[in-house]
C-alpha cells in the first residue's frame, strides 16, 4: 500500500546519520505543516537510544522489518551507505511494491541493472538523484532537459574531498599528508578517506552517469582509476607555471561505437572553468550535439545539498502516486536493461602528458631522455629544468608531450625508469584536451 490511514503517504527511512537526520527533520517540518501528505512512520537506526535532536524517539526501530513490512508506507528512503545490506534493503522493499529513493552511488554502480529490473516488475520508482552531484540536479538534466542531445563526452569533478585536498595543496603548497590532516579535521573527509582519495566514490558516479547518457551498462571495475595520492606540492607548482591546474577529473566519451570512462588526475588549462572549480565544490559538464557545452556546478556534497536532492526525489515520487498517474518507474533509472557497448580500453587513449623526472645534472642527459620518446613515437612538447639537489648531484626536468596513445606512453615511463641517468620518475599526469568539444 502507498498510503497510510490518514491519507498521507507512508515514508520509512533506512538510516540516520548526517543525512538522514537532516531528510528525517526535513520530513517531520513538512508533516507539522500544511503540507500533511507525508507521515514518517519508521526509521532504522543500528542504536535506538541516541540523542537524534529534532527526531521523536517513537519513530526509530532497530528492525529492518519496521520498515520493509509496514504496509502502510509507500515511499523507502535509503540512506545507509555502503553496499549490503542496502541493495537487499532496496530488493525488498522495491519487491513489496514501495517505491524507493536512495543516495547509494555504490549500490546503483553496481546493482542498478538488478534493482531497474525489480522496480519495472512491482510497477514502482526508483530514484537516485542524490548518488551523483549531491544538490546539483545532474541526473535529472540528464535524462529529462538533454533528452533530444547525442551526449559525446561527460567531464566533470564529482568528489569533493579530493577536489579540497588539491585545492589547499595548490594555494597553500601543503603536502599531501597535511591537506588530507585538514580535511580530515574540517569533516570534509572520513577517518578512513580510501573511497575518496583512491577515487572509487567518482567511479561509480561516473559509471551511473554513463549509463544514463547511453544506456550502457558500465561495472566500476571497467572505469580507469587512479587517484591523487601519488600528486606532489611541486606538481601543482610546476602545472601552474606552464599555465595548468591539477584536477581529479572524471571522464566519459563516446564516439558511437564503444565508450571510454576514466578516473584520474588531470593537468586542466586555466582557461577553462574545470580550473577555477575549488574546494568542496563540484560541476559537470556535458557536450551535446544540439545544445554543445553545458556546465553545472554547485554544493556537490554536505547534510544540506544531498537532503535536497532527496527530498526532491521523494516529492517528486509522492505527487505522482497521489495524482494516480501509475508507477513513478523510470524516475532516474534509464533503459529497463541497459545495452552492452564496447568499452575502449585506456591503451587506446590520445592524450598529453606531463612527466616529472628527477636526474642527474649533467651533460648528455636530455638527449638520453630525449631518445626513449622518440623510439617511442612521442613528440615532447617542452622540456623545462626545474629544482635542483646540489648535494646529490640531481635536478627535476619537467617534460610535457603532445598527444600519444597511453600504451606508448606506459612503455616510455618503463624505460625512463631503467636509465642510468634517472634517479626516479615521480610523476606521469595526462593533460586534458579541451580543444575538441568531442574530447579525446
Amino acid at each position: 500500500m502507498s498510503t497510510g490511514t490518514n491519507g498521507a503517504i507512508g515514508v520509512g527511512l533506512l538510516g540516520a546519520g548526517v543525512v538522514g537526520s537532516e531528510v528525517a527533520r526535513a520530513l517531520l517540518s513538512r508533516s507539522e505543516s500544511n503540507e500533511r501528505f507525508l507521515d514518517l512512520r519508521s526509521i532504522l537506526v543500528r542504536d535506538t537510544s541516541g540523542d537524534r535532536p529534532g527526531i521523536p524517539s517513537q519513530v526509530l526501530t532497530d528492525e529492518a522489518e519496521h520498515v520493509l513490512g509496514d504496509s502502510e508506507i509507500g515511499i523507502v528512503i535509503e540512506l545507509m551507505g555502503g553496499e549490503e545490506p542496502a541493495r537487499s534493503y532496496i530488493a525488498a522493499a522495491l519487491s513489496s511494491g514501495k517505491h524507493v529513493v536512495t543516495a547509494n552511488k555504490e549500490v546503483i554502480a553496481k546493482h542498478g541493472d538488478e534493482l531497474t529490473r525489480v522496480a519495472r516488475a512491482n510497477d514502482v520508482g526508483l530514484s537516485f538523484e542524490a548518488s551523483v552531484g549531491g544538490g546539483i540536479p545532474v541526473l535529472a538534466v540528464l535524462q529529462d532537459s538533454l533528452s533530444a542531445n547525442r551526449i559525446d563526452t561527460i567531464r566533470a569533478i564529482i568528489n569533493g574531498t579530493t577536489n579540497y585536498i588539491l585545492t589547499s595543496m595548490d594555494e597553500s603548497g601543503a603536502a599531501f599528508s597535511d591537506a588530507l590532516s585538514q580535511a580530515q579535521q574540517l569533516g570534509y573527509a572520513e577517518a578512513d578517506p580510501t573511497a575518496d582519495v583512491d577515487a572509487y566514490d567518482p567511479v561509480f558516479k561516473l559509471a551511473i552517469l554513463s549509463r544514463l547518457a547511453w544506456g550502457v551498462s558500465v561495472a566500476p571495475s571497467e572505469v580507469y582509476r587512479s587517484g591523487i595520492s601519488d600528486i606532489g606540492a611541486k606538481d601543482l607548482r610546476y602545472a601552474r607555471e606552464l599555465g595548468f591546474k591539477i584536477k581529479l577529473l572524471a571522464i566519459a566519451t563516446s564516439d558511437g561505437h564503444g565508450i571510454r570512462c576514466r578516473v584520474h588526475p588531470a593537468l586542466v588549462p586555466t582557461d577553462v572553468p574545470m580550473a577555477n572549480v575549488n574546494g568542496v565544490m563540484n560541476a559537470v559538464e556535458f557536450s551535446g550535439d544540439l545544445v554543445g557545452r553545458l556546465w553545472l556546478q554547485g554544493n556537490g556534497a554536505g547534510a544540506g545539498p544531498t537532503a535536497s536532492a532527496v527530498m526532491g526525489d521523494v516529492l517528486r515520487t509522492a505527487r505522482q502516486i497521489r495524482s494516480g498517474n501509475g508507477s513513478t518507474y523510470n524516475a532516474e533509472a534509464g533503459q529497463d536493461t541497459a545495452m552492452r557497448r564496447e568499452i575502449l580500453p585506456i591503451d587506446e587513449l590520445e592524450i598529453g602528458y606531463y612527466v616529472r623526472l628527477s636526474a642527474v645534472d649533467r651533460s648528455g642527459v636530455l638527449a638520453k631522455i630525449a631518445d626513449v620518446f622518440g623510439k617511442s613515437r612521442i613528440s615532447i612538447a617542452s622540456v623545462i629544468q626545474k629544482d635542483s639537489d646540489d648535494e646529490r648531484g640531481l635536478a627535476d626536468l619537467v617534460i610535457t608531450t603532445h598527444p600519444a596513445l597511453e600504451a606508448r606512453m606506459q612503455t616510455a615511463a618503463e624505460r625512463l625508469r631503467e636509465l642510468d641517468v634517472v634517479s626516479s620518475l615521480d610523476n606521469l599526469i595526462r593533460i586534458e584536451n579541451y580543444e575538441s568539444s568531442t574530447g579525446t
